[in-house]
């Protein structure tokens, strides 16, 4: 056993994980599954960078979906929680990391087009849709949905959180507005360029006093910078991008509401600045599902309570299960 120790301490060094996190759960004595991390085409425009853990006999499948600024290595404590007893998977963002950046005339960046490349990578990827939990956030909410509304059967459980499902500009940040109206969009993505190091250094700061910050790791914020202007396209113009059709797929989303059928799941942070709480709340009644508030959770609770929302995750699967 002592043999497999190096491997796994690579893996974790690798996603920026102090060693021990690799061992979570079980100890230094029963080693997790290490993350892979590979490239999947989807087709000819769209290539994905993803990380995988293959689990033996999973109790099921997790696909993770970051949100803005963030890579596929924001999931690397979750994944490490989850790893021995599911099939793990976490993929970047067309525009993010350092998956493909199409130009705007082949792939739009809207969130309508970003379902797509979400059912692409579970048909490519060889997903069982019947053992699969969606985790999605930020700007993967909307997608997810949009998805389960062409494909009802494209996952057994979503958990959305964090997100603007509605266009209601009260309970968005003022930025965020303002990228959605095409009279500002242009400036606020300039602001956003210039402010890269700002943004990757604080994003996940704000609305917390000194004392309750939290730190992402070195190899994350890392990945993040070098990842930003990755090809022609920068994450700030993907964003940009985004939210300049996100009023369109919010409404269709809230115009074919009766027709989501997949099961959905809320997981709002009590301190979201970004997205507020409100949002999540008036979603839940609308679709009539219940929504857990995390008290003294921000906008991004997989890395303030990695723990947490592992456990949103494993509630969606039978606790008996082996």
């Amino acid at each position: 056993m002592i043999k497999l120790l190096p491997l796994v301490a690579t893996a974790a060094l690798a996603l920026g994980a102090p060693v021990a996190s690799a061992f979570a759960q079980t100890g230094a004595q029963q080693p997790q599954p290490a993350p892979e991390i590979s490239y999947l085409r989807l087709d000819d425009d769209i290539t994905l960078r993803r990380m995988v853990v293959h689990t033996p006999d999973p109790k099921g499948v997790v696909l993770l979906l970051h949100g803005f600024p963030e890579t596929l290595h924001a999931w690397r404590d979750v994944t490490a929680d989850l790893a021995g007893d599911f099939e793990v998977h976490a993929i970047d963002w067309p525009g993010y990391g350092l998956s493909s950046r199409p130009s705007a005339d082949k792939f739009a960046y809207g969130p309508r087009d970003y379902a797509r490349v979400l059912r692409l990578y579970v048909e490519k990827a060889g997903i069982d849709r019947t053992k699969l939990t969606i985790y999605a956030t930020d700007i993967g909410g909307l997608p997810a949905l949009l998805a389960a509304l062409d494909e009802p059967g494209i996952a057994r459980t979503i958990i959305v959180g964090d997100f603007a499902p509605f266009d209601r500009p009260r309970f968005m940040q003022e930025r965020l507005q303002a990228l959605k109206s095409p009279a500002t969009n242009e400036q606020v993505r300039a602001q956003f360029e210039a402010t890269r190091d700002e943004i990757l250094e604080n994003a996940w700061r704000r609305g917390f006093k000194p004392q309750e910050q939290f730190e992402i790791s070195a190899a994350f914020k890392a990945d993040m910078t070098h990842a930003w202007s990755h090809g022609d396209l920068t994450t700030a113009d993907a964003f940009a991008r985004y939210y300049a059709q996100f009023t369109r797929d919010q409404n269709y989303l809230e115009d074919n509401l009766a027709r989501l059928r997949t099961p959905v799941k809320i997981v709002w942070g009590d301190r979201d600045i970004y997205i507020d709480k409100a949002m999540g709340v008036e979603f839940a009644a609308r679709i009539e599902s219940n929504i857990s508030i995390l008290p003294g959770i921000g906008h991004y609770p997989h890395l303030q309570d990695p723990r947490q929302t592992a456990a949103e995750i494993r509630s969606t699967y039978p606790a008996d299960r082996k």
